[in-house]
């Protein structure tokens, strides 16, 4: 009898972010193949009698290939058993999960995916941020860090003009590169950045900064994610609330959102604001 293959998010790494289904399969599996960033405490859910198996592949330590992987996960339900392919964040979103499930299909498996909060989604709540707002921002671009430094300048010249927040993904240390690109594409040195490392994990750090000072950032944790983009301005840090990018205009942020709603009169205006 053939098993099943499950390609679940685990998250950005709170247990309580994970879903009802993701935490049901975890202590039902017989074996789960893990990313090295799935969260200890959410690998503490996983029954005491499923096989562990970390198939993690770190920028510059790759312990494991993708063909390895999909060997396993077709092996291990062929033989019946119930297989979770855990991925940290959500694995439609820069997961692989598309070459994964080629190969069980390939190999006759049955498999299904189970969604997790992605890491663009668990950065901006940490920090607070509407990632689109009906004044400032109407789209959400997400972009792979290694990509981002190699795309074309058409492309983010496009993105720059489009007003759409840029969520990248695992922008690496090489801020100075991706700063550039953006200053050259059109972007303010003003613009707004926040780079949110270990999301809703207990050592978050949270950085903020404009575009232009970007470069000479000091050290942040890994995995991070970097947002870019006029909502920034809501943000708040781990130290505290990040003022003065008003740029001589008055904005919405949240320096001075209250003052803002208190001078609103009734209900409709108050919605107007918002």
């Amino acid at each position: 009898m053939t098993g099943k293959v499950y390609l679940v998010g685990a998250g950005p790494g709170d247990p309580d972010l994970l879903t009802l289904k993701a935490l049901r399969l975890l202590k039902t599996a017989d074996v789960v193949l893990y990313d090295g960033l799935v969260s200890q405490a959410i690998l503490g859910l996983v029954s005491s009698s499923a096989r562990l198996h970390n198939v993690g592949k770190r920028s510059g330590s790759k312990r494991i290939t993708q063909t390895e992987i999909n060997f396993l996960m077709v092996t291990y339900a062929t033989s019946g058993l119930t297989v979770v392919r855990l991925k940290s964040g959500d694995p439609l979103i820069f997961g692989r999960s598309g070459e994964e499930m080629e190969a069980l299909a390939q190999a006759g498996i049955p498999w299904e995916l189970v969604p997790g909060v992605t890491a663009a989604l668990g950065a901006a709540a940490a920090a607070q941020i509407p990632l689109t707002h009906r004044q400032i921002s109407h789209a959400l671009v997400l972009l792979p860090g290694h990509v981002a430094e190699e795309s074309e300048f058409a492309d983010w010249r496009r993105l720059a003009s489009s007003g759409a927040t840029l969520a990248i993904y695992m922008p690496g240390h090489n801020y100075a590169e991706l700063a550039g690109r953006l200053l050259d594409a059109g972007l303010a040195r003003t613009t707004p950045c926040a780079v949110i490392a270990s999301a809703s994990k207990k050592e978050q750090e949270i950085v903020l900064s404009p575009l232009g000072e970007l470069a000479s950032l000091g050290p942040v944790g890994s995995p991070a994610l970097l947002l870019v983009g006029e909502v920034v301005r809501f943000a708040r840090s781990t130290t505290e609330p990040f003022v003065g990018w008003n740029d001589g205009k008055e904005v919405l942020g949240r320096s001075n959102l209250p003052s803002l709603l208190d001078r609103a009169a009734g209900s409709a205006a108050r919605e107007e604001i918002l």
